[in-house]
């Protein structure tokens, strides 16, 4: 499933949260949207999910755009995973996936639950109240809803956030062995480049609700003369002039 962004933006009293952007993301490929924090990265996720309404812009997903097209029938094959969308605490886990799983009409329910706590480790907190999970724990629950209707168009903001270095890496290997499996397209935001650099096909770079570059890592890196990732990313950040 391919994504076009179009002159999308987002006002809110009269602030540009997201402003004239326009990206394109191919079938089967994982983009990677950086920015400091308010650079309109999770507010053009919420929009791509039809939880936030654009001021002006497109969003077409495989031809079709979700403002006028049937929107149930897009986002049935989209999910999206994010530490800071808590889902309800005093549910057990098992109980939040089935739920979910309910809502986009996953056949075989059952089975896809116990496969994707055995995929992400959440065998022996699966009947334990979602509320009184750690928060890595939580960031894997959250994964595993994002993955319950088998999307093909899936939009991660921070999934490894919170997580200890060797449950982040299962997660990052868990996610590309999925997309290779499963030929989906994913969006990810996050502030680990290393984690982006490991799974991004190209970045999205973005700033006061603007995309100031794009392209592979090593292409962004090389255009701002630096050594990897990150420091691309301080210098961009930092500087005060840099809005192309």
């Amino acid at each position: 499933m391919s994504i076009q962004i179009k002159n999308l933006s987002k006002k809110f009293n009269q602030v540009y949260a997201v402003n004239n952007i326009n990206l394109s993301i191919s079938t089967n490929k994982t983009v990677g949207l950086l920015g400091p924090n308010g650079c309109g990265k999770t507010t053009s996720i919420g929009m791509m999910l039809g939880l936030i309404k654009p001021t002006s812009g497109d969003i077409i997903i495989q031809n079709k755009n979700i403002n006028t097209f049937e929107r149930n029938e897009l986002l049935s094959i989209m999910n999206f995973a994010s530490p800071y969308v808590e889902l309800p605490k005093k549910l057990s886990v098992k109980q939040n996936l089935e739920i979910y799983g309910r809502l986009y009409g996953v056949k075989n329910l059952s089975l896809r639950v116990n496969e994707l706590a055995e995929d992400l480790n959440l065998k022996d907190f699966l009947n334990k109240k979602t509320g009184e999970l750690s928060s890595g724990q939580k960031n894997r629950v959250s994964l595993a809803k994002s993955l319950i209707n088998k999307p093909e168009i899936l939009l991660l903001d921070e999934p490894t956030a919170s997580l200890d270095p060797d449950i982040g890496d299962y997660v990052r290997t868990y996610v590309q062995s999925y997309k290779s499996k499963n030929k989906i397209t994913i969006l990810l935001a996050s502030h680990n480049m290393a984690e982006v650099e490991r799974l991004c096909d190209s970045v999205i770079m973005m700033k006061k609700g603007k995309i100031i570059d794009q392209g592979t890592s090593k292409e962004i890196i090389s255009r701002h003369g630096r050594a990897n990732l990150e420091e691309t990313f301080l210098k961009i950040v930092r500087s005060k002039d840099e809005m192309a």
